[in-house]
């Protein structure tokens, strides 16, 4: 409602103002809506102390705090920090769900049929792939201690690559091109240039004997 201003006329008396009941009228009008909105908590704007505004036009106010050009998004539902350097924090136990988890401990990265395949540690925890041909498998992106699983098949010669990287196999088995293989790669060393990784090496089938 917009605002009811009562008519007083141009000067005392001179018959052009509003009635007493209507003037009192819009008066209580305008306390109702100044009333109504107290209640409902309506912000159109907050600004308070250095770093911190906020506004919204109708709805859930949203904070921005920012500190040294970071960020702390607070709205209704959620909490978002972006950019913060956070000397000591904690997470709830149990409140890092699979789900937000980046790509290199979660997806699956199917690479097709070829001879040359990117091993993005960064993109994938599983890599899928079937040679054409003599294969290289080069491996990129690797932190310590992560382990990724690549499901190869190919009667080829399948060879891992990366510049300065070393490679070391675990156990006797080797790759059999005739049937589908399974090569588990962990890095156990990720310096830049340098990298140590160790792998092993299964054929496997469909069984459910163990």
């Amino acid at each position: 409602m917009a605002q009811q201003l009562v008519n007083i006329g141009t000067v005392a008396n001179d018959g052009t103002g509003d009635p007493l009941r209507t003037a009192f009228d819009k008066i209580n009008d305008n306390f109702t809506e100044l009333y109504s909105d107290e209640n409902t908590g309506e912000v159109n704007s907050i600004t308070a102390g250095e770093g911190l505004s906020g506004n919204a036009i109708v709805g859930a106010v949203i904070l921005d705090v920012n500190v040294d050009d970071s960020t702390i998004e607070v709205a209704s539902d959620n909490i978002q920090v972006k950019d913060l350097g956070i000397a000591t924090g904690k997470i709830a136990n149990d409140a890092v769900t699979f789900a937000k988890l980046e790509n290199r401990y979660t997806a699956l990265s199917a690479l097709g049929s070829g001879s040359s395949f990117s091993i993005d540690f960064s993109a994938a925890t599983t890599f899928t792939a079937t040679a054409s041909a003599n294969a290289t498998l080069t491996m990129s992106n690797a932190v310590q201690g992560q382990v990724v699983d690549i499901i190869l098949s190919g009667n080829f010669t399948i060879t891992l690559a990366e510049t300065g990287s070393t490679f070391n196999k675990v156990g006797t088995l080797s790759y059999d091109g005739t049937t589908t293989n399974i090569i588990q790669i962990i890095c156990t060393d990720d310096s830049s240039g340098s990298k140590i990784y160790h792998y092993a090496v299964a054929p496997y089938t469909s069984s459910t004997s163990v």
